[in-house]
Order: C-alpha cells, then structure tokens, then sequence
C-alpha cells in the first residue's frame, strides 16, 4: 500500500526508520582519485568503513528518489542500521564533509569541501545514511511502498515486504547529517579542497 501527494515538506531531524538522505563522496577515497574528479568525472564505488562521516551542504536537489530501511556491515563485522537512499540525478551547493580518525601521532581529521561556486553533482548516487537534519520537499511522493517494487532509481530496490518510500524529485536545503558510505556512477566536484588537520576539525 502506498500513499501519494504532489508536494510533501518535511522539517526537522529525523532518524533512519522515518527519513534520511544525504549527498556526499566517501572520506576514504584515495586524494588522487578526489583531484581525478575535481575537474572531470569518473565512476565511483566505495566500501562501508567502521567510521562515519558528517556532512553539510546549503542544498541539496535531486530528480528521482527512493529509500528504504536496512542494515548495512562495516569493515570490523559492526552492523549499523541505515536508510540506503538513492538519487538518479543531483546537485549539491557547498558541500562540506568531515571525518575524524586516530593515528599513532593523534587524532586527525580530514576535511573536504567542493560546491562553493559550481554545484556537486552527481547520477546514480545511493547513501547508507542513519542521522539527518533539514528542510525537505517531494514532489509526487509515494510513502509505504514495497521496498522490491521501488522504479525511481536504477537498480536500487529493497527485500520484498520491507518499507519503501519515492518521489519524483527531491529539494533538502540546510542539510546537516552523517553516512556511512556512498556508492556513486559519476561524482562531479568542482572547487574541491582536501585538508588533514590535527585534532578535531569537522563541518559541524
């Protein structure tokens, strides 16, 4: 069963049973594949890490959404509850995002910001994410569906039975949250900047 609405506006945090989704590249991607896609594009996939990493971004819009419930492994056999969401096509303005990691000489973090004069953007891009703050607008969405039926996005379908939700689009600004990994086709940043500081040092 499914409930559907032209245009549906969600305020405040949320959690992964009810909604979560954020855009953003993985923090362990090697820095010469992020120079590799500062200025061009390449195809992406990333591995869930035992470390999350936040992110904001001022918005966040994309064309052809859908989510559901799930839980997803990490490298040391963790499990974590996530809302795997999926955008067929994106753009994000100003993104930041941050991870933060212990060495034998400290903890460090890495910082990455891009999005600040050209968007983000981004096509078949499907999140782990468990936390999420912001302003959010559907068009079309359709709430409740079957997982194993979701059509929005290319191959990005849940267990029979399990909960499932789409819209046609997407519009997130204020956005503030963490994820866990991020799978993408082509990941496009443009204005990128990578930094390692000492200490701590995140986007929010």
């Amino acid at each position: 069963m499914s409930t559907s609405a032209t245009t549906t506006s969600v305020k405040g945090g949320t959690r992964w049973r009810k909604f979560a989704i954020l855009l953003v590249p993985s923090l362990l991607l090697g820095i010469g594949m992020l120079v590799m896609t500062a200025n061009g594009s390449m195809a992406a996939s990333f591995a869930v890490s035992a470390t999350s990493f936040k992110i904001t971004a001022d918005k966040m819009e994309g064309e052809g959404f859908a989510q559901y419930g799930s839980i997803t492994l990490d490298g040391k056999d963790g499990e974590h509850p996530v809302a795997p969401a999926g955008i067929e096509v994106a753009k994000i303005y100003n993104l930041c995002q941050s991870a933060v990691y212990e060495t034998p000489l400290g903890t460090y973090t890495i910082r990455i910001s891009a999005g600040t004069k050209e968007p983000v953007e981004a096509n078949n891009l499907i999140l782990d994410t468990d936390d999420l703050t912001g302003d959010a607008v559907f068009e079309n969405i359709e709430i409740g569906r079957d997982a194993s039926t979701l059509d929005q996005v290319t191959g990005h379908q849940g267990d029979k039975g399990a909960f499932g939700q789409q819209s046609d689009t997407i519009s997130i600004t204020n956005v503030k949250g963490r994820n866990w990994a991020v799978n993408a086709g082509t990941f496009k940043l443009h204005n990128l900047d990578l930094s390692i500081k000492a200490g701590k040092d995140e986007c929010y």
